[in-house]
């Protein structure tokens, strides 16, 4: 009798990795990451071509915090289930544009998951100065 409940117990943790490696990432809607940012990313076009906005939780300047645009790419020759990206937030309230590049992943429980990268260049007035442009 308690061999049922083992088998049982066994059968759903084989199970659940393989349902949610086959659902897609899918990368429009609404994301939030771990220091409280938003952003959307709306429809994807043919091309993998995408637009949204981007809400910084966090800046280096004293300028209030904007709702930026956003445009950037999916790759579309890998119809995997883990899109790879890139996307340029153009700041609406400072001298910087931000480039991020990623991966879309699904994680054991199902929830979607982006992990980027990120490259800030800001606006220097010399160019013995551009050593201090990007982070």
């Amino acid at each position: 009798m308690q061999v049922t409940p083992v088998l049982l117990a066994l059968t759903l943790a084989l199970a659940v990795p393989s349902c949610s490696a086959e659902r897609k990432c899918v990368l429009t809607g609404s994301w939030i990451n771990d220091l409280g940012s938003n952003m959307t990313i709306n429809e994807l076009n043919s091309k993998g071509e995408f637009s949204g906005t981007y809400l910084t939780a966090v800046t280096a300047t004293n300028n209030e915090i904007k709702v930026s645009p956003l445009q950037g790419s999916q790759q579309r020759k890998n119809q995997r289930n883990k899109a790879t990206f890139g996307f340029t937030v153009n700041w609406a309230f400072s001298d910087a544009i931000t480039v991020f590049t990623g991966q879309c992943f699904v994680d054991k429980n199902g929830k979607e998951v982006l992990k980027t990268m990120w490259l800030l260049r800001s606006h220097v007035n010399s160019l013995e100065d551009d050593w201090k442009a990007t982070r």
